[in-house]
């Protein structure tokens, strides 16, 4: 139950991030930056994604992610993790874009990759310590009994 909490807790700090990401976009704001590359980063062609902004996509692997925490067992954790996995992934391909492409570096942006990180690393550690896929590890090959 801890770590299922653990990745609640993260994963609702990774939406906070995403969901102010995805107000700034839709308002047409320009986000709180102290490290001057937000509003070139979000202005970007990298801010899309199929015409989606990845802040959106986002927000709902976290919801994603958050659902999946919410709910016990081995398919859940597998979820999470898939998920998860896949944000580190597409987050891993947007800091390349930002540092070679871009040019600038947003702090929100690493920020998402920090948090996303953690919670691939917690869903991960669910997957492999989850109380189903424990005991079907660890279950000992016993002989039937003969009658």
């Amino acid at each position: 139950m801890r770590l299922r909490s653990a990745i609640a807790v993260a994963a609702v700090v990774g939406g906070a991030i995403a969901a102010y990401l995805t107000v700034v976009h839709y308002a047409h704001l320009s986000p709180i930056c102290t490290s001057g590359g937000c509003e070139k980063v979000q202005q970007s062609s990298y801010a899309k994604a199929g015409g989606i902004p990845v802040a959106v996509l986002g927000l709902v692997a976290y919801l994603g992610v958050l659902l999946t925490a919410a709910v016990r067992g081995v398919p859940a954790a597998l979820a999470g993790a898939v998920i998860s996995l896949t944000g580190v992934a597409f987050s891993g391909y947007l800091l390349w874009a930002q540092i070679a492409r871009i040019h600038a570096i947003c702090q929100w942006c690493v920020g998402n990759d920090v948090v996303i990180a953690v919670v691939a690393v917690l869903c991960v550690a669910r997957v492999l310590t989850e109380p189903d896929a424990a005991r079907h590890r660890e279950r000992p090959m016993t002989p039937r009994s003969g009658r």
